[in-house]
């Protein structure tokens, strides 16, 4: 089992399949994986293999990090198009989330006002308003719906949550209005002994279902790109991938592939 675990607080910046070139940002412990997810796909690994000992870093820290990266970003001529949290688990569970954000904002529109903001989450804590407010204020919330039906998430993300249901989700995705991105990784394979597939025409369909009630303005569709801790998952083809976005844009909804 290879895993990424991010050292540092700014690193990169990376060519994203998805986003371009992006600033990535780590708001969790660099020593190991804080989620509220246990996703069998996690380029992390296993919330029980990579326990942290260590704090999170403080706003102070934060900010003086990512403008030090900025300015030297500018120093060597390299523009980035995103600066993107995401890191070493779910990004919106650090305490001065809110905050880090207002930050951000700030100092990128001082140093690469073009740059978009976006973050990667599992939406697991959007029930908190500053979490919601913060994510509001950036260009791109990018949030995870992996499957339509509670049961494969909970094979799939594994949510640490016992009263995790899709329709909770959905309706914290709705206050958004459409405005947000929804990201779905699909896969197949086995785990713990049960069968893993949710490129199905049972899955899709109800997936589709919550795509055109949510309405949102893009949606990324992806599959596996790295290793794996789970040993026995297969990536989705580019096929089936593209078979499942073109049903997506028959909802007058954009979609991104990456196979």
């Amino acid at each position: 089992m290879s895993t990424i675990l991010f050292h540092e607080i700014v690193f990169g910046p990376i060519h994203s399949r998805r986003l371009g070139i992006s600033l990535g940002m780590n708001l969790l412990p660099y020593d190991g994986k804080l989620c509220s997810f246990d996703c069998i796909y996690c380029e992390c690994g296993f919330n029980k293999d990579f326990r942290t000992k260590t704090k999170l870093p403080d706003r102070e820290n934060v900010r003086a990090a990512l403008e030090d990266k900025l300015l030297s970003l500018r120093g060597e001529g390299v523009t980035p198009d995103v600066i993107t949290f995401a890191g070493n688990g779910e990004p919106t569970m650090h305490p001065e989330f809110k905050g880090i954000i207002e930050d951000t904002i700030e100092l990128r529109d001082q140093y690469f006002p073009n740059a978009k903001i976006s973050v990667l989450t599992n939406g697991m804590h959007l029930n908190k308003p500053e979490v919601f407010e913060a994510l509001q204020k950036i260009e791109n919330p990018i949030v995870k719906l992996d499957s339509a039906i509670d049961e494969t998430v909970r094979l799939i993300d594994r949510p640490n949550a016992p009263g995790y249901s899709v329709a909770r989700q959905v309706a914290l995705y709705q206050r958004f209005q459409g405005n947000f991105i929804l990201q779905t990784l699909f896969l197949r394979g086995r785990f713990e002994g049960h069968e893993i597939d949710n490129t199905t025409e049972e899955e899709v369909s109800a997936w589709l279902e919550v795509v055109r009630a949510l309405n949102p303005r893009e949606v990324m569709i992806y599959t596996i790109d790295r290793e794996t801790p789970a040993s026995a998952l297969e990536k989705a083809p580019l096929a089936d991938l593209q078979k499942i976005a073109a049903r997506v844009e028959e909802l007058g909804i954009q979609t991104n592939v990456a196979g």
